[in-house]
């Protein structure tokens, strides 16, 4: 699950689905099937790969391969 407007709007939204800080991976979270149905629900809009990374880059979101690597040696924000 990514944001295309801020970082803030994705931790909140990730808040509200019960996904813990630790789920963060830098610019994006992992969803688990069932809780991916109850993100449509909350109004979540389902998209390709492609699409979800061309979002990131538009908004200025989109960590390089450097930034993604040293993201995983860093501790997860605190919400």
């Amino acid at each position: 699950m990514v944001s295309d407007v801020s970082l803030q709007e994705l931790h909140d939204f990730a808040e509200t689905l019960g996904i813990p800080p630790r789920g963060f991976h830098g610019d994006h979270y992992d969803l688990p099937q069932y809780v991916r149905d109850k993100a449509t629900q909350l109004g979540a809009v389902e998209v390709t790969s492609k699409e979800l990374v061309r979002r990131l880059g538009a908004a200025g979101l989109r960590l390089t391969a450097a930034q993604r690597r040293a993201f995983k040696h860093e501790d997860p924000p605190s919400t």
